[in-house]
């Protein structure tokens, strides 16, 4: 009772460290200098490239797993004499892996909430701790101090599990990358709900109701044409009924992913999930929606390249 006890203290001194850091705004002007850099990066369509939308979900995740891999391994053969050479080739491996994964991290960690910062902060200082001690263990190899190239290698692994737990504290704890509409299908019941008169909803404005206390964008064009979407942005849950419409699309007001009306495909991310689309009709003068089948059964849809003319801004905290 007493070994369980102490278990749970330190798992709750854990938590309570963790959810310090989210709270912590000392470095709240370093973190808005930094993501004001990152999204004034030239990176053009690369941005969406390394968001992950082609993937449908966060690319960074994928990306880290060549350098911890790498990492993990030099480890093991560091633990046997005479392998200092291969697990030197590994760790280069890692550094070289760690580059591109950086950038896609800092661009999904430009377009996170405050909190997500904070600790996607001390995650990236973790990280790029772990780059610099491999670096000095690639630099001691190389100059036959194979002891100390083997010190630092262990201790980079050391930073670079830090790191790790904190990412595992963004993506499961705070829910930074996730689909935030995914649950969408699972709330609404079959059927068709009853929303609201047609008066109710002016053309080229975006309306918000609810269905099963799921809040929905409505949309009616000037040719009478009415869309459906699920209101919170799949990104990170931003009201898309008080963003822009143009040309077919919504922008999210929050950081400026773009979805087309007619179906919810994300044109352009953060957003790496499309928005559930809803059927709409017209009776007796209501306007009636019924969710529409899984959007993301539409990737075999020919989409939109290019943003939509008057949604080129972009969204931010």
């Amino acid at each position: 009772m007493k070994d369980s006890r102490h278990r749970r203290t330190g798992q709750n001194r854990l938590l309570r460290l963790l959810d310090g850091l989210e709270r912590q705004s000392r470095a709240d002007s370093v973190i808005d200098l930094v993501s004001r850099g990152v999204r004034a990066l030239p990176l053009g369509a690369g941005r969406d490239l390394l968001h992950g939308k082609w993937l449908g979900h966060p690319v960074h995740p994928l990306m880290v797993q060549v350098p911890l891999g790498s990492w993990m391994s030099a480890a093991v053969l560091d633990l046997r004499p005479g392998r200092s050479r291969e697990a030197g080739l590994l760790i280069g491996v890692g550094l070289a892996a760690a580059a591109p994964a950086t950038l896609a991290g800092a661009v999904d960690w430009a377009e996170l909430h405050r909190p997500q910062q904070r600790v996607g902060l001390v995650h990236a200082l973790a990280n790029t701790a772990a780059v610099g001690l491999y670096a000095a263990s690639l630099v001691c190899r190389a100059t036959d101090r194979t002891r100390a190239g083997r010190g630092f290698a262990f201790l980079g692994l050391t930073a670079a599990a830090t790191g790790g737990m904190l990412g595992g504290h963004l993506a499961y704890r705070q829910a930074s990358g996730v689909n935030h509409a995914e649950e969408v299908p699972h709330v609404v019941s079959p059927g068709w709900h009853r929303i609201g008169a047609v008066a109710e909803f002016p053309a080229g404005q975006a309306v918000r109701r609810t269905v099963d206390n799921v809040p929905v964008l409505v949309v009616r064009e000037s040719g009478g044409t009415l869309h459906a979407l699920a209101d919170r942005c799949s990104h990170l849950a931003g009201p898309l009924s008080e963003g822009t419409i143009a040309d077919g699309c919504v922008r999210c007001p929050w950081h400026g992913s773009v979805f087309r009306l007619s179906d919810g495909w994300n044109v352009r991310g953060p957003a790496t999930a499309p928005q559930p689309a809803f059927d709409t009709r017209i009776v007796d003068g209501h306007v009636e929606v019924r969710l529409h089948e899984p959007v993301h059964a539409n990737h075999g849809r020919q989409t939109p390249q290019a943003v939509p003319q008057g949604l080129e801004g972009h969204g931010g905290d």
